[in-house]
């Protein structure tokens, strides 16, 4: 079965550190960060002419005596190394023994002065050590132009523990408001545990492929700050999945009432509706606010009908092409009142944002929603402006859950799962090709055929995200995106998906 990953806040990282230094001889954290960034280092420059240069960015506090390490252990392997102390010398005992080990080495100091000459040398790879998850303030000065300097080269960078100017709990930058900069890695190696920065906002366009160095920590410092968090993986999902019995029909696999299609958007509850059907619903009916389609030719086992004429059974969802008309708050006011299990999305949220009446419904229902809402939607439901929302899209997405009480994916780089128990789920999967309409229509959808199907709110929500990014992972994958990639193409890969893990790790319900 697989294992679920937790995500660690800085606080709490430094409350496992703190526990593990007390019975650790001095420098013994420190050497093995640095023994598993070289052993990753190692890995990325294979296969590696001789003479391979090696650049290694040394910061002023225990990161840069992380990168030290790196520095003496890569030219103990024959590396052609250059350590960068672009400002001062780490000062800790254990980055000051570090730095004698490095200068014993064969390795070659240069101070700031050398940074105009990083761009007229050749360097197979940049080990980005400046500062690590104590940062709290802008990156400026010669850090600055290093780093800018740095991210105009074709060279893969290795970061230790998270790209420099990336806030590790929020995956903001550092000071993104005014002057903030970070480095640009392709990978990051990160210790101790992983971090939520990592994955979320400007995480994934910083920190590369990221893998975990626990350093050997004894396993009870971590059981004594167990996290709420989580990045999404099927550990997160698999016991909702499910086999099909051989004896059943469709009303075995729930039906799902989707309700929108304003005036020229009809293709919104079009695509949720073709979503849901190949995501496993048994019957889908789509509602149109205005004149509803006789059918969809491309999918016509889609019932269409009137949105007045709908009625609100075990799954709905409520808002894809919804508009703000009158008809469209009495349909929402409908499905507020209904014992239906709702998916809330794009106008029906809105709609919940300007209406204090409406807010008060969906907080009274016994049955919990899910929202998904993207930033510009979280800022008007919470009242507060949209960077705001970016700024730390963990709290935003746990501010919603408790003032809605209803499940929230706040949807963006990194999607964020929250609820009102303060668990919260970060999502791996998906790329820049969502960033295109109608991806969240068939998000909603899939949610939808998920809950018709009988899955726990919580589940259905992380599983559809992650199912949904990773069909988009897949088109890309094949050379079919980011650039073009369309909504409807998503579809026939979450079934895929969805089928495969069904088989491998589904029950018989």
């Amino acid at each position: 079965m697989p294992t679920r990953h937790l995500l660690y806040s800085i606080a709490e990282i430094r409350r496992i550190e703190q526990a593990a230094l007390t019975e650790l001889p001095g420098g013994a954290l420190m050497h093995r960060a640095g023994q598993a960034a070289a052993s990753a280092a190692m890995t990325m420059l294979e296969p590696a002419p001789s003479g391979v240069q090696v650049l290694i960015l040394v910061g002023p506090g225990d990161n840069g005596g992380d990168a030290l390490e790196v520095a003496a252990q890569l030219a103990q392997n024959g590396i052609a190394v250059t350590a960068l102390i672009a400002g001062s010398t780490p000062s800790s005992k254990d980055a000051q023994h570090a730095l004698q080990r490095a200068r014993d080495s064969a390795a070659v100091f240069r101070d700031a002065a050398f940074i105009p000459e990083i761009p007229t040398i050749q360097w197979a790879m940049i080990v980005d050590g400046l500062f690590g998850i104590g940062l709290a303030r802008p990156i400026a000065g010669a850090y600055r132009s290093l780093i800018e300097s740095i991210n105009r080269l074709a060279c893969p960078v290795l970061a230790l523990d998270i790209p420099s100017g990336l806030d590790a709990d929020t995956g903001t930058i550092v000071g993104a408001g005014n002057s903030g900069v970070a480095v640009c890695a392709q990978q990051s190696i990160t210790f101790i545990a992983d971090k939520p920065g990592l994955h979320t906002c400007d995480g994934r366009d910083c920190a590369g492929a990221v893998t975990v160095a626990a350093l050997d920590i004894d396993p009870r410092h971590f059981n004594c700050n167990r996290s709420n968090m989580h990045l999404a993986t099927v550990a997160e999902f698999n016991r909702a999945l499910q086999v099909r019995r051989h004896n059943s029909h469709k009303g075995s696999n729930g039906d799902v009432v989707i309700v929108g299609g304003a005036t020229g958007m009809h293709g919104a509850p079009v695509l949720s509706g073709r979503a849901a059907i190949q995501s496993g619903a048994g019957r889908v009916i789509a509602g149109f606010i205005d004149a509803a389609p006789a059918f969809d030719s491309a999918q016509p086992e889609l019932m269409c009908r009137p949105a007045a004429q709908c009625v609100f059974g075990a799954a709905a969802v409520i808002g894809p092409g919804l508009g703000s008309s009158d008809a469209a708050l009495a349909a929402l006011r409908k499905a507020l009142q209904s014992d239906a299990r709702l998916v809330l999305d794009a106008d029906a949220l809105n709609l919940i944002a300007a209406d204090p009446a409406l807010q008060q419904a969906l907080v009274l229902r016994t049955a919990t929603a899910i929202m998904t809402p993207h930033p510009l939607e979280a800022a008007r439901l919470l009242g507060i402006p949209s960077a705001d929302i970016q700024a730390d899209r963990i709290a935003a997405a746990r501010r919603l859950a408790h003032k809605y009480h209803a499940i929230i994916v706040l949807k963006g780089s990194g999607s964020i799962i929250a609820d009102p128990q303060d668990n919260i789920v970060i999502n791996p999967t998906g790329n820049p090709g969502l960033a295109s309409a109608g991806t969240g229509d068939v998000l909603a959808g899939i949610i939808g055929a998920l809950l018709a199907q009988g899955w726990p709110e919580w589940e259905a929500a992380i599983a559809a995200v992650w199912l949904h990014g990773n069909a988009a992972d897949e088109l890309v994958a094949a050379g079919q995106g980011p650039i073009g990639l369309t909504a409807s193409e998503l579809i026939p890969l979450v079934r895929r998906s969805l089928n495969r893990l069904s088989k491998q790790y589904g029950a018989v319900r």
